[in-house]
């Protein structure tokens, strides 16, 4: 199946054998729209009938359902499955941390309203992050070493800024002074936190959430209005 982004034309090569039976939607990988497909259903129905052919066995994996022009990781049918979930109003956060901050920022989020997920596999929960599961993402500022994996920190500092503008980021660390601006500016968070006030970040995650949304609201209801359109 090939579909193509109604906003800026790009082509999006779907794998007809990861294509669900439900309508789902696929997010363009240069302007991140949402393209809405009809599904496995829909698409027989509307095909005409083919010459027979040898179909290869399916992959053990997860399936995946879409993979854009160019070598773009694929959407997942758990991905696709958040993102309805975020259209009803929950909301997802990662937390990818170690030693006691983690626990305490986890029941700061399950507090605040956020479905929390935890993963010691960057890379998968990276791969969602870029695709727009989660609303926000807690993990430690940490570079690899040489030959190692790229850290989670690291590939939110890669993303396209579309997508990161999507993701509300704390950075959690012996050396930063919490809530500083100047220091979230100069790693690319929203918010910094301290490791030792982990404990009582719950009021500093909220302010910092609310005072993000009123500056990027006008940004977020166009970004909505396209969608949507």
């Amino acid at each position: 199946m090939l579909a193509q982004c109604p906003q800026c034309a790009t082509k999006v090569q779907i794998d007809d054998a990861k294509v669900p039976d439900r309508p789902f939607r696929v997010r363009c990988p240069k302007c991140q729209t949402l393209i809405p497909l009809a599904g496995r259903q829909a698409a027989d129905a509307l095909a005409p009938p083919a010459a027979e052919t040898t179909v290869a066995p399916a992959a053990t994996a997860e399936p995946a359902v879409a993979t854009a022009t160019g070598g773009d990781p694929f959407v997942t049918s758990a991905a696709l499955a958040r993102r309805e979930k975020a259209a009803e109003g929950q909301n997802d956060a990662l937390v990818a941390l170690s030693g006691p901050a983690a626990a305490h920022v986890q029941a700061a989020l399950e507090q605040i309203g956020y479905r929390v997920d935890t993963v010691e596999d960057v890379e998968e929960g990276a791969r969602l992050l870029e695709q727009g599961v989660y609303e926000l993402a807690a993990t430690a500022l940490e570079t690899a070493g040489a030959g190692r994996p790229p850290t989670l920190s690291q590939r939110i500092l890669r993303m396209a800024p579309d997508a990161r503008r999507r993701v509300f980021v704390v950075l959690v660390g012996d050396d930063f002074r919490s809530g500083d601006g100047t220091q979230a500016w100069s790693v690319q968070a929203d918010l910094v936190l301290a490791a030792s006030d982990a404990p009582r970040c719950e009021n500093l995650i909220r302010a910092t959430i609310a005072e993000r949304k009123r500056l990027y609201q006008p940004f977020l209801d166009a970004r909505r209005r396209i969608e949507t359109d």
